[in-house]
């Protein structure tokens, strides 16, 4: 069964003579003889002649003509997208609980999907590793740039790999990379106006020239939702070519013929592209994707296997003799996030067409080059893919929904889309005004903004206000206007991701999220016109009905308008944290920056009273202010703050004074009274931080209590050990109060195996056999088996840093630890980056000449790639 499964071994009789294969049988013609044979049974003669019954592994050779007389090819695309998760006024994403043992969303995702891609492994029939390859070097792809822009920051590796693989594309596929553009924000085209569209297409436009250094040639259209405005404006940035799906395609004809065919949904044939003719007499190429194949990929299990995953393309080809492109396009994560392994899937099914002699892997842009459109198509205007009732999912209650909630209503939609659009409307004339004061062209202004967004730099910010600015020598007021009025418009677009309208309730994340660009979307409309529209966007909400709330305005007052921050509200977080942390005299915090002037700070015992004075400067706009504040911490979660605007240095002083007095006469009653003599009734508390200071404050406080905790049950552990065990041997249960005890110590001490460097084995066994003995559970199993996966990884990291022969000591230690942990954790490791360093080691050590080896360390690390499932391959002459 499994030779069947695996098209790339096959079932040979090999001759062998002298060490040399003189024939062998049942293996294509246009393979070449590098393989992988495990031997079934062998008989040799007394001449030296071997006659073997083997399972070869071969690597494919085409012949070099292939490009000439291929007619069967075959392109899949993957739609790499994580809707915006930064708080909208902080620009960083909080911690996600949901999410774990990750931070949050986008570091899961990337663990599980983007990150293994750069590095799929391939597999043997024992399920052993021969080899990693990039997938994003042999798939068309485009990432959100909001995406790349987060992958940027936080994973530098994984971004690096993707800008990587697509140079090397561009080298295989004749001059044509694999990445395309998406619209900037993932915003539903057809229903924007076409200023948005514009910008929306430039900014994808110049954020991917930016990063991949080249023009694109496609461009991905959010939920592919379409029309011919869209189109036409792509063709004038000069851009080839879009993706659809099957039902978007109306109408078809061969180029040339009067009389267009008509199509029935779902059955334009997706294995040629189509020209579309734009009004202006351009044009622009369609791709429509196989349905089938993709439906197979995104629900029905096609990445089980990688074969069978190949296969579904082989099976749409037909016996013609016009060149055939069998595609599909998928949401991304599907590869690895949806579907657990499915980068592996995907790698092995491009192996198979990279060794297949009649079909050959292209992209996009290569196929147009070899292939133009010869027939030309319709579209269906304001279609998408994942609505039949075209793009209605993000504007009316059409009944498309995630199915989680079948009684829930999406009544919603049409209400949030309606306050939005008078939200955007009602500004496009303020900002035109406001902007027409300051800069020459505001619109042109607008779309080269993209520049600042990518590079936040004093120089780019110069750069664009000198370019845009109608006054070169423009004051700092004037500067922070133009800055906030373009904000204004970036908000204005990012309130319109598609995420908000997807899912099926009002008040969920995803919406919560664009409701945050709309709050700061009314934030500068107040700031730079004066207006306060808050109160008319509340009741226009309140029209939408909620299936949790009373309804859509709720969620809005409850959870985006308290965390609204502004500079005073980065005051206050300043100040409070001022308690626990040292502060240096300039200080970057999120978005802000944050510049100390002078900060008290006076103890007695575990209360603290600091007082002090900081600049706090928005890095986005360039907007400032001077504060003054005092904060009382009272121990555990309790702290008093209060803030000032416009409190002199003189008065700062005097208060400073008085204040030191009263706290150090432990008057705390006087403290208070002064403070809110000082800075008046309004106050600030714990309730007042950022969700993610509040969150670390906690965990600091209960720490500290915690290890109390861990103190006294440790305590119990020890002083009970005996009278426990002679529970046990006497057959009589353990009170479930020493147990707790015992699960609480035994599972702080794993955790503590997997924090250290060069764990023990000896610690490790003696640490399971008493998980056994007191037949206690191992908790948050997800959380340690990440930990214990991060542990090998860093091990390797260690290996790697110490060299040969040194680090020979922590190769035979951590292979015992692998096999400890392989045969009695209950839970499986997912070691892909640490196979993947593994794999990189071992080629590294392979090129090495053979006076920089070790035999002794070879041997070791040889048995450690066995318990890492790395077949050891002997390297090539």
């Amino acid at each position: 069964m499994i030779i069947q499964n695996l098209s790339i071994y096959y079932l040979s009789s090999l001759i062998i003579h002298q060490e040399q294969i003189v024939w062998y049988d049942l293996v294509p013609s246009y393979v070449h003889d590098r393989f992988l044979s495990v031997v079934i049974s062998q008989i040799t003669f007394a001449d030296g002649v071997t006659i073997c019954i083997v399972i070869l592994y071969i690597e494919f050779e085409k012949h070099k003509n292939m490009e000439d007389t291929t007619r069967k090819f075959v392109c899949i695309h993957g739609h790499f997208y994580q809707p915006p998760r930064e708080n909208a006024w902080m620009e960083i994403i909080e911690q996600q609980d949901s999410a774990a043992p990750f931070h949050d969303w986008n570091e899961r995702i990337n663990f599980e999907c983007y990150a293994p891609n750069t590095s799929a492994r391939l597999l043997d029939y024992e399920n052993y590793i021969i080899d990693i390859r990039n997938n994003y070097s042999r798939i068309s792809f485009n990432f959100g740039p909001t995406l790349l822009s987060w992958l940027a920051d936080n994973d530098r590796t994984t971004y690096q790999a993707i800008l990587d693989a697509d140079k090397k594309s561009i080298q295989q596929f004749s001059g044509h990379g694999n990445a395309i553009a998406q619209v900037y924000n993932h915003l539903i085209m057809p229903l924007a106006n076409r200023k948005d569209k514009e910008t929306q297409i430039i900014w994808g436009i110049k954020d991917f020239e930016f990063r991949f250094g080249r023009k694109p040639e496609g461009m991905w259209l959010a939920e592919t939702a379409v029309d011919t405005e869209t189109l036409e404006i792509m063709a004038d940035q000069g851009l080839r070519y879009t993706i659809l799906a099957p039902r978007q395609g109306k109408a078809v004809r061969k180029i040339g013929a009067d009389k267009w065919e008509t199509l029935p949904p779902d059955s334009i044939d997706p294995r040629r592209p189509y020209q579309y003719n734009l009004p202006s007499g351009k044009s622009i190429s369609l791709f429509f994707y196989h349905g089938g194949i993709a439906q197979g990929v995104a629900f029905q299990g096609l990445l089980n296997n990688g074969e069978y995953f190949a296969q579904a393309f082989t099976n749409i080809f037909t016996d013609t003799q016009e060149p055939q492109l069998a595609h599909i396009a998928t949401d991304g994560e599907s590869y690895g996030h949806h579907h657990r392994h499915g980068e592996m899937a995907l790698s092995a099914c491009l192996r198979h067409f990279e060794q297949h002699p009649d079909i050959q892997l292209t992209n996009y842009g290569e196929f147009l080059d070899l292939h133009p459109p010869t027939w030309e198509a319709q579209i269906h205007e304001n279609s998408s893919w994942s609505c039949v009732h075209g793009v209605e999912r993000w504007r009316s209650n059409c009944g498309c929904n995630t199915g989680g909630h079948p009684d829930w209503s999406q009544a919603w939609r049409a209400p949030l889309r309606d306050s939005l659009d008078w939200l955007r409307n009602i500004l496009i004339p303020v900002f035109e005004r406001e902007a027409d004061k300051l800069v020459h062209d505001p619109w042109l202004a607008r779309n080269a903004y993209i520049d600042v967004i990518l590079n936040r730099s004093r120089d780019t910010i110069d750069s664009f206000l000198q370019k845009h600015s109608k006054n070169p020598n423009q004051s700092a007021a004037e500067r922070t206007q133009i800055l906030r009025l373009m904000e204004l418009q970036r908000y204005a677009m990012l309130m319109y991701t598609s995420c908000g309208w997807f899912f099926d309730e009002i008040s969920g994340i995803e919406t919560d999220q664009i409701l945050q660009y709309a709050a700061r979307v009314i934030h500068f409309a107040r700031q730079t016109a004066g207006m306060n529209l808050t109160e008319s966007f509340v009741d226009r909400l309140r029209k939408a009905p909620s299936n949790v709330y009373p309804n859509g305005a709720y969620s809005y007052e409850q959870y985006i308008i308290p965390n609204q921050v502004n500079l005073g509200r980065m005051a206050m977080h300043y100040a409070a944290s001022s308690l626990f942390e040292e502060y240096p005299e300039q200080l970057d915090i999120f978005n802000y920056m944050a510049h100390s002037e002078v900060l008290h700070q006076v103890k007695a015992g575990s209360q603290q009273l600091n007082m002090g004075r900081t600049i706090i400067k928005s890095k986005t706009t360039y907007s400032e202010k001077h504060f003054s504040f005092a904060v009382l911490y009272l121990g555990q979660q309790n702290m008093i703050g209060n803030v000032s605007v416009d409190m002199s240095r003189f008065d700062f002083d005097q208060m400073t004074a008085k204040l030191n007095s009263a706290f150090k006469q432990s008057n705390i009653g006087e403290v208070i009274g002064l403070m809110q003599e000082e800075f008046g009734p309004d106050k600030f508390t714990i309730n007042q931080l950022f969700r993610e200071e509040k969150r670390s404050f906690l965990k600091d406080i209960s720490d500290q209590n915690l290890r109390n905790i861990e103190f006294w049950f440790r305590d119990i552990y020890n002083e009970n050990y005996q009278l426990m065990s002679s529970h046990l041997t006497s057959n009589i249960p353990v009170p479930a109060q020493y147990l707790n005890a015992v699960q609480l110590v035994l599972n702080l001490d794993l955790k503590a195996v997997f924090s250290t460097s060069f764990a023990r084995v000896q610690e490790l066994k003696r640490l399971l056999d008493e998980f056994k003995k007191w037949n206690v559970d191992f908790e948050q199993q997800s959380s340690l088996a990440f930990d214990v996966g991060e542990w090998i990884y860093r091990e390797l990291q260690q290996t790697l840093a110490e060299g040969i022969p040194k680090s020979f000591p922590r190769v035979r230690n951590l292979r015992s630890m692998l096999s400890m942990i392989a045969s009695d954790l209950p839970f499986n490791i997912d070691s892909w980056k640490s196979q993947n360093l593994y794999y990189s080691m071992l080629k590294n050590y392979q090129r090495l000449p053979l006076d920089k080896q070790d035999k002794d360390w070879e041997q070791a690390f040889t048995a450690l790639g066995h318990s890492l499932r790395v077949r050891i391959q002997k390297p090539k002459d």
